[in-house]
């Protein structure tokens, strides 16, 4: 049976751009993981040391995975596009996080889910409203546009149409 699953992407070294089209060809070539739709990009200012802008989506897979096996081919996507961690919250050439798994609510060793801070972040429920926003957060039973409607106005800027799907 498959789950709906939304996944933020993120990227602010190198070309973004091909970080983010690296990510979407390497989800579609995942087995179990049908990609469906994709967000426009969006450029944002980073949360953290100062770094360059991040460019931002949402993206929205049926998957016949676990969650915990969905998040460990993420972080192989991360590392294959040269993704180092190395500080909270600093530089990278991609970021991966799984937002959203159908209604579930995951709380295991590395994995949570909804993601912990979805509902404070304007730069993820932009793009999330833009393809779900009738979603409802599972723990707070809101709608991604009821929780971005509650955020302060500002720093996130369309800046392209949506990527074309592998």
């Amino acid at each position: 049976m498959s789950e709906t699953a939304y996944i933020a992407l993120g990227s602010n070294v190198g070309d973004r751009a091909a970080h983010v089209d690296a990510a979407l060809r390497g989800l579609a070539a995942t087995p179990g993981v049908r990609l469906s739709a994709c967000s426009s990009l969006y450029e944002t200012s980073a949360v953290g040391p100062e770094q360059p802008d991040y460019l931002n989506a949402v993206l929205v897979a049926q998957v016949e995975v676990e969650p915990a096996a969905l998040l460990g081919r993420l972080r192989e996507l991360e590392r294959f596009s040269g993704r180092v961690r190395r500080e909270r919250w600093g530089p990278r050439t991609l970021d991966l996080d799984l937002l959203l798994y159908g209604e579930r609510v995951v709380d295991e060793p590395g994995l949570t889910v909804p993601h912990p801070e979805l509902h404070r972040r304007r730069f993820v429920l932009e793009p999330l409203v833009e393809v779900a926003p009738w979603a409802v957060h599972p723990l707070l039973a809101h709608t991604m546009d009821e929780l971005l409607r509650h955020l302060p106005p500002g720093g996130v800027l369309r800046c392209a149409p949506p990527p074309s799907l592998p």
